[in-house]
């Protein structure tokens, strides 16, 4: 379990957030904050609000009220472009790579201000789109080495297996030269070998890099050894927050797991 960083400014604040889907209230004033530097891990039981939660961090959707801060800036009312603009990128439970795309073009797609997307420049600028093209898939060819996928490179990304997937979920998020990144269930699937490259991959971005991981999982001895802080949510707000072994110990958390108040995810 990795020591909690000094205390720094968060890189990310939810406050007082509210979303309903009709008469049901996903998220009920939930507050929380990110710190720079951690790997924090969000858990609760199934249907706690925590897939939702990083829906409205992300702008895939918009609370009814509340207010989300990236370094202190207001980003509640940004679309998911905007917000990944802003350096946080996210993965999803299942993968959404781009199937009939080799893996190589997956990473490449997703760099950031590419000369090439303005046709205007493919004719005048052919030059600095060549180089940039050869630059940016360099770059992907790096990353593919950092997450063990390099050999597959020419490979389908549909044609991966499920950890191969959530790898190069975290490859494409590396792409974008992330800040903050919101990992959503990264050992879903996945065997022990393959969770265990991506725990190492995820502590040496954090220790390296700088990176901030936000991310939910339910595979509890994956979050006591990466993770610290760990946020529990329950019922759509946050129950507690605090190190791994304080809140494996919190009656109040095993009230929520055990407490039968939850269905279906």
């Amino acid at each position: 379990m990795p020591d909690q960083p000094a205390q720094k400014a968060p890189v990310l604040e939810v406050r007082d957030l509210v979303k309903n889907f009709g008469g049901l209230r996903a998220i009920d004033h939930c507050s929380l904050s990110v710190r720079e530097g951690t790997i924090t891990g969000l858990i609760g039981p199934n249907g706690a609000g925590k897939t939702t939660l990083f829906n409205l961090i992300t702008g895939f959707l918009q609370p009814d009220s509340g207010r989300v801060l990236a370094d202190g800036q207001d980003i509640t009312s940004l679309p998911p472009h905007g917000v990944f603009r802003r350096g946080i990128c996210r993965t999803f439970q299942i993968p959404r790579e781009h199937g009939t795309m080799t893996v190589l073009e997956n990473l490449m797609l997703v760099a950031p201000d590419q000369a090439g997307e303005q046709f205007w420049n493919c004719w005048l600028r052919p030059g600095l789109v060549r180089r940039q093209e050869r630059e940016i898939r360099d770059r992907a060819m790096e990353v593919l080495e950092f997450v063990d996928l390099a050999r597959l490179a020419n490979e389908y990304a549909g044609r991966l297996s499920g950890g191969q997937k959530k790898l190069l979920e975290l490859a494409r998020t590396l792409m974008a030269n992330p800040r903050l990144v919101l990992l959503d269930e990264p050992a879903a699937g996945v065997n022990r070998t393959l969770m265990k490259k991506l725990a190492e991959n995820i502590e040496y971005l954090r220790r390296e890099r700088g990176i901030t991981f936000l991310l939910i999982e339910h595979d509890m001895d994956l979050v006591m050894e990466l993770c610290n802080p760990v946020i529990v949510m329950s019922e759509g707000r946050r129950l507690m927050e605090g190190r791994p072994e304080e809140v494996r110990r919190d009656p109040r958390v095993l009230e929520a797991y055990l407490g039968g108040q939850y269905g279906a995810a």
